[in-house]
């Protein structure tokens, strides 16, 4: 698959501390890539050097497998961004607002009436934006960013400050650009809940570090679980199952099995139950990915 952002060693550094820190970041066409970490982990920093907005210290960037610092303008027209609060026009209703900056990315008149649609403000198209709430603005600078259907888009925490009802709406708008349009979107937020309901692939940066990338599958496949059993002989039921091989221990008088396959915890049971203890309950606990992050960023918390 096609790679759209590669960044090699990328640095930012100030008063020589790193703000980012030596990050590989590799995101693919089509994909949804949830930039994760902490307030002050280097996400708006990174963003804003893919935007060309500031200067690396160190490392490469590339975009549509091309230089940035060598194609800017060739490679910028075709991304689109939102970058904390979107900037606009407040005595202009909604519609002026995108024909001023249609004119200056060179894009169809006819191109306002499908985003604002897009973005689901065709009825408030011809309302100055003053009156509008704070999450009618997102959607403007959503909209505004796709006016030039860019083949990137960067979005840096589009749901913040939004109502729940806003936060879903910008949601499924997000998830629904790389099918509709081939679009690979990068969006960067410290709500890992948001991230896990709309992302396909998750960098997770911390202290200026990018300290995991994968799939969201497979860092759902990180969550540990173990099955807390709760008998009346504890420690003798540990002794029994070493028969099974099963490596139980005692945690607040409950048998705990760490990673239990579904089939031994059956047998488990039928063993413990044939040897004369009572079960009284039969639970799984999984690590969720929230305590995943955690343990990742050392106890920093989203």
């Amino acid at each position: 698959m096609k790679i759209i952002v590669q960044t090699e060693q990328l640095t930012k550094s100030f008063k020589k501390q790193h703000a980012v820190d030596g990050i590989n970041l590799t995101i693919r066409e089509g994909e949804i890539y949830g930039f994760l970490g902490p307030n002050g982990a280097g996400k708006t920093t990174t963003i804003r050097m893919l935007l060309g907005l500031m200067k690396p210290s160190t490392g490469n960037i590339n975009l549509f497998g091309k230089s940035l610092a060598r194609n800017k303008l060739e490679i910028l027209r075709q991304v689109g961004s939102l970058v904390e609060n979107p900037s606009y026009y407040p005595h202009l209703t909604a519609y002026e607002n995108l024909k001023v900056v249609a004119q200056i990315v060179g894009a169809p008149l006819n191109r306002i009436s499908e985003v604002l649609e897009l973005v689901r403000l065709q009825e408030a198209a011809h309302r100055k934006v003053k009156g509008f709430s704070l999450g009618m603005k997102q959607r403007l600078g959503i909209a505004t960013a796709l006016l030039h259907n860019p083949k990137l888009l960067i979005l840096d925490e589009p749901t913040n400050g939004l109502d729940p009802s806003g936060i879903i709406e910008i949601r499924e708008l997000i998830k629904s650009l790389p099918q509709k349009y081939g679009m690979t979107v990068l969006i960067s937020s410290h709500l890992l809940s948001e991230i896990d309901q709309i992302a396909t692939s998750v960098g997770v940066v911390s202290h200026g570090k990018l300290i995991y990338q994968d799939s969201i599958v497979n860092m759902r496949k990180l969550a540990s679980s173990a099955i807390h059993l709760q008998c009346n002989k504890p420690q003798e039921a540990v002794t029994a199952l070493k028969q099974l091989s099963l490596d139980a221990h005692i945690e607040a008088g409950q048998l705990v099995l760490p990673n239990c396959p579904e089939s031994l915890v059956a047998e488990a049971v039928r063993l413990l139950v044939h040897r004369g203890h009572d079960i009284y309950r039969v639970q799984e606990h999984k690590q969720s990915l929230e305590q995943i992050f955690l343990d990742m960023t050392g106890g920093v918390s989203l």
